[in-house]
């Protein structure tokens, strides 16, 4: 088991709370932008600190400046198999792998700069020997 790629939140929730957060979020990205939207006028109508949660979560999750919702996360939900021990295995594996994903696409990004920065030091560089001939 990769302990390193293997994160506890900073505040775990109860799975009560948490599945349907998860099922509601899915909801919406399903929707798209517009029902984010929606939902944070809602949510500032009825109780103002959380229309500004969903607006602070838009913004750090990326929703709120996306283009479209492709961008977002495959998330894959199954129903129970019946088998605890298989269904515990299948979510183990499913993070793991998303973990995976994400770790990648990281090192992807910054691998794109690097190369840029090589790219325009080379520029500077080439730029300083011709302002000097």
């Amino acid at each position: 088991m990769h302990s390193a790629s293997h994160r506890m939140p900073a505040y775990p929730m109860p799975a009560r709370v948490q599945g349907p957060l998860i099922r509601a979020r899915d909801w919406l990205d399903e929707r798209g932008r517009v029902a984010w939207i929606a939902a944070m006028v809602l949510g500032f109508v009825v109780f103002w600190p959380l229309g500004l949660a969903l607006l602070a979560y838009m913004i750090w999750s990326k929703r709120m400046f996306s283009c479209s919702n492709r961008h977002s996360r495959a998330r894959y939900s199954a129903p129970s198999t019946g088998n605890s021990a298989f269904d515990a295995y299948r979510e183990e594996t499913l993070k793991r792998l998303e973990d995976e994903h994400r770790e990648f696409v990281d090192f992807l990004q910054k691998l794109r700069e690097a190369k840029d920065k090589a790219e325009f030091d080379q520029f500077m560089q080439s730029r300083g020997e011709k302002t000097e001939a």
